[in-house]
């Protein structure tokens, strides 16, 4: 099955921390989503297609794949996480308000990683994914 047209490949890398004054490209995520018209997710979408919703975690010489999920609770009563293992929720990390972030080049967005440390995020391209 191809990928629909509207399927985005985000990619962030993270922004500046303490460890990395000047942000670090080795550290990030590739993620895979339908996107609207005006760059948000699309939830409808998703629903359809989740399981084209992978998530490339680059953490240093670490890999992960998961999925983006979304679930009940949170802000707005649902959070999009990002789901390692489906048998576990204690590897999820939570993407803060990720459904009201427009996905394009220069914004940043923040992900608690598995640890419960928030990092932010650039995202630093906003390609077609088919």
């Amino acid at each position: 099955m191809s990928i629909p047209h509207h399927f985005k490949r985000i990619t962030l890398h993270l922004a500046r921390t303490k460890e990395h004054p000047t942000g670090s490209h080795l550290h990030g995520y590739d993620i895979v989503a339908p996107l609207d018209a005006d760059g948000h997710i699309d939830i409808a979408e998703w629903r359809k297609h989740k399981h084209l919703c992978r998530v490339h975690r680059f953490w240093g010489n670490e890999e992960d794949v998961g999925f983006l999920r979304h679930r009940p609770g949170g802000t707005g009563g649902a959070t999009w996480v990002i789901d390692y293992d489906e048998n576990r929720d204690d590897d999820d990390e939570p993407a803060y308000r990720l459904g009201d972030h427009v996905m394009q080049v220069g914004e940043y967005l923040s992900i608690r990683d598995d640890e419960g440390d928030m990092q932010t995020f650039q995202i630093v391209a906003v390609e077609n994914a088919g």
